[in-house]
């Protein structure tokens, strides 16, 4: 039980979140009137998409320190398979919570701006992008056969993949002019946060989705480990 305290607090707090985020008083702002609540959905994946990609790459870099410190060492070796492991169950699962943001934005899209997809908002292409190169990584990992070189490749282009996220998902759209609130005269984030109401479900909302992101990442990193397992009797 001490040991998945962490698991009974993700579910009381998505609990808490799908209900109480549901049935609250919401504040009744133009145009968003009732799609409001879709901040504690839309936003928090893309929160937790993040967290679980950083988390991916420090795994991965980790990996490259304990490889090159290997030199035939057993104990180094399996370290570095485990950082390996932890780093692509970490970003696979990424790409599933940026996929669900990247929806569930569309749908808001839709009933706010009239379409799922406007042609003129930097921060849809810009996360767009940003999944697909990491969609490429997994293309890229799928395609090596020999271990070490794949997991060597996929820890170098994961840090690769990481700062082109921050670019096209942080820096550019701030370049740009974009439909998304704080550009343009659009009213920013914090202005919707700043609701007291909204802000009681919003953060445990990201504290929520984040750690269930860890736990289908630390279940995924439990299938990777027993088919290498059952591949690598020797370990």
């Amino acid at each position: 039980m001490a040991k998945n305290w962490w698991k009974i607090l993700t579910v009381i707090t998505l609990l808490y979140v799908l209900v109480v985020g549901l049935v609250i008083e919401v504040p009744r702002l133009d145009v968003l009137n009732e799609t409001i609540r879709n901040l504690f959905f839309h936003v928090p994946m893309w929160f937790s998409m993040i967290f679980i990609f950083l988390g991916g790459l420090i795994h991965g870099i980790q990996y490259l320190n304990k490889s090159n410190k290997n030199d035939g060492n057993e104990t180094y070796a399996k370290s570095a398979i485990y950082h390996d492991h932890r780093s692509s169950a970490m970003i696979s699962t990424g790409i599933i919570f940026g996929l669900c943001g990247l929806f569930t934005g569309m749908f808001w899209a839709n009933h706010t701006w009239g379409t799922y997809w406007p042609d003129d908002d930097p921060k849809l292409h810009g996360s767009a992008i940003s999944l697909l190169i990491y969609l490429a990584y997994l293309l890229l990992r799928n395609s090596i056969k020999d271990e070490e070189n794949r997991a060597k490749i996929s820890a170098i282009y994961s840090v690769f993949a990481f700062v082109m996220m921050l670019v096209f998902i942080g820096y550019y759209p701030r370049t740009q002019d974009s439909l998304h609130p704080g550009a343009e005269g659009n009213p920013g984030f914090n202005s919707y946060d700043l609701n007291n109401t909204l802000k009681m479900v919003f953060y445990p909302a990201v504290l929520g989705w984040a750690l269930l992101a860890f736990w289908i990442a630390s279940i995924k990193y439990k299938f990777n480990k027993i088919k290498w397992l059952k591949e690598n009797q020797s370990y």
